[in-house]
């Protein structure tokens, strides 16, 4: 595993960036939390890789206020230079 952010899937709607900074919390430092409101994911930031990858040995499938939660690393943004728009820009 590469990297110390984390997705975080398939969460309650209710949840704030404090409930998964307590859950997270239990595995190292949490740098950054960010839930991305009205869709059901968010973003964990773990202090160094090696909390990341047990937070996400731990509870990557486990319930989380009556959710399976996914947990997975995060990938890097896709530029927006590379989506298909369907016409050439010249």
């Amino acid at each position: 595993m590469q990297g110390s952010k984390l997705y975080v899937g398939n969460i309650s709607f209710n949840t704030t960036n404090e409930d998964l900074k307590a859950l997270f919390s239990q595995f190292g430092e949490v740098q950054q939390v960010n839930v991305i409101q009205g869709k059901g994911f968010a973003f964990v930031e773990m202090a160094n890789q090696v909390s990341a990858e047990e937070a996400k040995r731990k509870l990557d499938g486990s319930d989380f206020n009556g959710r399976n939660i996914k947990v997975d690393v995060a990938r890097p943004p896709k530029s927006r230079s590379s989506r298909g728009r369907g016409y050439d820009r010249r």
